[in-house]
């Protein structure tokens, strides 16, 4: 009873922030000098939590200030990184290896290491990662300060540390709140929208969590259970559609994944959360055979612009072609797709499995690629080798139809059939 006792209390702990710290006058700068030189727990706890209870209440100018005192004062010593990689270098001993690491890692970073102490304190770095974001697309002195956070953040949120969890009607309201305001590529409008994507037998959303937060969703996936791959968000998100039975689905659509916390921005959940939930669906329902996305092509309208060709979003067919256009060939300087959302299921394994016209005829759907939308095939026998074509050779996989969409004209179909109108 005593170690359950002891198991509860600290679950409960991490789960708040506990009483607020009493501040001592001292300036962030010289509780950070103190935090690094305490050397009993109670003391290390107590400057640790006057920090992040002071962050909370600085101002922009303040953070900033903050920031760059990290940046600056807590930096590596350039001249003992240099002697002490001689010292292996002549040496290779472990004591100079030791010696190396120490002076290669900041200061900074064994700080920040000393805050998430703090019970509910990784949660607080991640939002203050999330303002160190905004401020330093000014201040790129403060990169490397984020480059440390990024670091730690990777190690702290790894695959292992992540908990997948099925989010559904029944699911606690402080959750539910969370999935409505971070759905970040179909809005929710309403309770009642909510209800339509989690409620229904064929419907299913998953979310990936960490202990250390466990009631903020980091990333979670939309999945719509149909027959046959469907081409447009608004039929499969139809208030008046009939629900299936799942176990008549041959084909999981990953439709919505939305990242949820902005300060864990280059941290990536989303390709494991995929490969999870197509893995654990594919166990819970065998008639699934095909696992595919039902994906926006954000950057489509700006590479039209920027190429100055001609779209009308009102000729679907004409919009195809220039989206598969654009998702085979339009590159950025280092090679890889242009478009953000190729790049990510790409990178996964995925493949380009059809282009769909007039699939999104929302405003946002118009406005970014003139309705079209994309199928990202994830065939799990495929995924590994997809990825490694993608990483090591910049290739994309793509059916032979898109391929063949890809090099015909913008307007050669139109033209046709505006000539067949007139013939006939």
């Amino acid at each position: 009873m005593t170690i359950l006792a002891d198991l509860l209390s600290t679950v409960f702990e991490r789960r708040g922030r506990g009483p607020a710290a009493k501040p001592d006058g001292r300036s962030l700068p010289e509780l950070a000098a103190a935090l690094m030189g305490a050397s009993a727990e109670t003391e290390g706890l107590s400057l640790a939590r006057q920090i992040l209870d002071r962050y909370e209440f600085l101002d922009e100018a303040g953070r900033a200030a903050f920031f760059a005192h990290l940046a600056g004062q807590m930096d590596i010593d350039p001249q003992a990184v240099r002697a002490s990689l001689d010292a292996y270098e002549d040496g290779r001993g472990a004591g100079a290896y030791r010696a190396f690491l120490a002076a290669a890692e900041p200061p900074r970073q064994e700080l920040i290491r000393r805050l998430n102490q703090v019970p509910g304190a990784t949660h607080r770095l991640v939002e203050m990662r999330a303002d160190l974001l905004r401020l330093a697309r000014k201040r790129p002195e403060l990169g490397a300060l984020d480059q440390d956070l990024r670091h730690l953040f990777r190690s702290w949120f790894n695959r292992g540390f992540l908990v997948s969890r099925p989010i559904t009607w029944d699911s606690p309201a402080s959750v539910l709140e969370k999935i409505i305001a971070y759905e970040a590529v179909h809005a929710i409008q309403s309770w009642d929208d909510l209800r339509l994507r989690l409620a229904p037998s064929d419907r299913r959303c998953f979310a990936f969590f960490h202990p250390a937060m466990p009631e903020e969703p980091l990333i979670f996936v939309e999945v719509a259970l149909t027959r046959g791959i469907p081409g447009s968000i608004q039929a499969l998100l139809d208030d008046d559609r009939a629900a299936q039975s799942a176990a008549e689905a041959d084909t999981a659509v990953f439709y919505s994944i939305s990242n949820c916390q902005e300060g864990l921005a280059g941290i990536s959940f989303g390709n494991f959360l995929i490969k999870q939930v197509a893995a654990d669906l594919a166990a819970a329902l065998p008639g699934l055979k095909t696992f595919v996305t039902l994906s926006p092509i954000p950057g489509l309208m700006r590479w039209i612009a920027a190429e100055g060709l001609e779209a009308d979003p009102a000729d679907a067919e004409a919009m195809r072609i220039l989206a598969a256009r654009y998702l085979l060939g339009a590159r950025r300087e280092d090679g890889k797709p242009a478009d953000p959302v190729a790049r990510f299921h790409l990178g996964n394994g995925a493949l380009v499995h059809a282009v769909h016209g007039g699939a999104d005829i929302s405003a946002n759907g118009m406005a970014q690629s003139g309705g079209a939308m994309v199928n990202y095939l994830y065939d799990l026998a495929r995924v590994t080798p997809n990825h490694e074509a993608y990483a090591q050779r910049g290739e994309i996989a793509a059916t032979p139809a898109v391929r063949a969409l890809a090099a015909r004209p913008p307007h050669q179909d139109t033209t046709s059939r505006a000539r067949e109108k007139t013939d006939g």
